[in-house]
């Protein structure tokens, strides 16, 4: 074959390792972390290569380029902020990007180191945002700078005039209806007595 041949090839045979029929390695398409904190990635292999070397790189991922890789089983290596762990009992293995930054979003490669043949790899596509905003507390009054914030104080007559009534407490009468029930009540009966004694003392005696 031809090294041009040869080259056309090579792409073909790694996207034939991706498809979901022919996959010896899966893991989640698109995962996404927020700046700051810990992002992981496990990625599913089978059982015939539970002691192969996994790996996670960036595309592409010649040896050199590999960012982590492991060693040996239930051991986790750590290189820089990204680290890898195999599981052979689940047949996992997981990869944890720490103190995750803008950069580093992107393509990623879970992949299997096999001599033989071309490696397993799978593709994982890394967002990451930034934290939502919190609210930290009361807002605070905006104006124009250099002009100081002035807060109106009330008087005694407007908070008396703008004193809401407690919906607990019956309505009060009107000055009006006070008077009247006060007349009849009070004032008509004391009226009529009078004028009864009156018209007792001067009564005609009888001879």
């Amino acid at each position: 074959m031809t090294p041009r041949g040869r080259a056309g090839w090579l792409p073909s045979a790694l996207l034939l390792l991706q498809l979901p029929g022919c996959l010896s390695l899966s893991g989640p398409r698109r995962v996404t972390g927020i700046v700051g904190r810990s992002l992981s990635v496990e990625c599913q292999y089978q059982e015939e290569f539970i002691n192969n070397t996994k790996y996670w790189c960036k595309p592409p991922c010649v040896l050199s380029w590999r960012m982590v890789e492991t060693t040996e089983s239930e051991r986790e290596v750590r290189r820089g902020r990204v680290s890898i762990r195999d599981h052979p009992a689940s047949l996992t293995f997981t990869v944890t990007l720490e103190n995750l930054r803008e950069e580093d979003a992107g393509t990623y490669w879970c992949g299997i180191d096999v001599l033989s043949t071309f490696d397993p790899i799978f593709e994982v596509e890394v967002s990451v945002i930034t934290a939502p905003a919190t609210a930290s507390g009361p807002e605070r009054p905006t104006g124009s700078p250099g002009a100081p914030t002035t807060l109106s104080v009330p008087t005694w007559s407007t908070a008396s005039a703008q004193e809401t009534p407690d919906p607990g407490q019956p309505p009060r009468p009107p000055l009006g209806s006070a008077h009247f029930l006060l007349l009849v009540f009070l004032k008509v009966p004391l009226l009529l007595g009078m004028r009864g004694a009156a018209l007792w003392v001067h009564r005609p005696r009888r001879s």
